[in-house]
């Protein structure tokens, strides 16, 4: 499957992707794709509790920060300006009831921001097909 094929639609760098299952299964799923992989997960921020927190309302949002040091490091170590996108992020959200969007910075955004070797997309790009086959119905 090629992200054009997955629905997935670019702007700005960031590749955004309509999930067909309801919030809390696609939190799971892309948590269980990552697991599946071996892709370690460094945090995971309910962005909806913290708001909930200082009294603010806020549509179920999801924050996950994930990486593998061995595919971001050659990044940071080719421009360290690099690391103010690693680790990488899936944003999950239902702005809308039973709408589920994630959102990911796309690979070559990132390569071209940071104006890294092109070699490098191999180490962060097959993380959007991951993310397309753990939403595929």
């Amino acid at each position: 499957m090629t992200i054009s094929d997955s629905g997935a639609k670019q702007s700005t760098g960031v590749l955004s992707f309509k999930s067909p299952y309801t919030f809390d299964d696609t939190v799971q799923r892309l948590l269980a794709a990552l697991k599946d992989h071996s892709i370690k997960v460094f945090a995971t921020i309910d962005q909806r509790a913290e708001a909930k927190a200082v009294g603010l309302p806020m549509p179920s949002t999801v924050l996950i920060l994930f990486g593998n040091p061995k595919g971001g490091t050659p990044l940071m170590l080719a421009n360290p300006e690099a690391g103010i996108d690693l680790p990488l992020k899936i944003l999950i959200s239902e702005s809308v009831p039973g709408h589920v969007d994630v959102f990911i910075n796309s690979a070559e955004y990132i390569i071209q921001r940071h104006a890294l070797p092109n070699e490098l997309l191999a180490n962060i790009a097959p993380v959007e097909r991951l993310i397309a086959g753990a939403l595929s119905a």
